[in-house]
């Protein structure tokens, strides 16, 4: 995978205020690659600097959290958003609330 696209990815998500949270198929699209979302989802695993990089603002267009967040798992996800102000319903965010719109 480009360097570049990961360096983009990162550059969206950083622009995602407290509170809210964005999906990988929408920053996939805002970045022109509307069909790279998995590969969104590559870039916040490798993520190299999650203080300035807040990657638990990505989550699934359905609003549930990674399996496999990568900085210690759904739980610390979870865990990260409430401490923002997200909430949740059957333990998916809700978007209708906190999704942020990149366009």
């Amino acid at each position: 995978m480009n360097n570049s696209f990961f360096q983009k990815v990162y550059e969206v998500v950083k622009n995602i205020p407290k509170g809210m949270v964005c999906t990988y198929g929408e920053i996939a699209k805002f970045l022109n690659a509307p069909k790279m979302s998995r590969q969104v989802g590559w870039a916040l695993h490798q993520n190299p600097n999650p203080k300035t990089i807040p990657c638990h603002r990505v989550v699934f267009a359905d609003g549930s959290l990674s399996k496999a967040f990568a900085f210690g798992g759904e739980n610390e996800q979870y865990k990260l958003l409430c401490s923002e102000g997200v909430t949740f319903k059957n333990n998916k965010v809700i978007m209708d609330k906190h999704f942020y719109h990149l366009i």
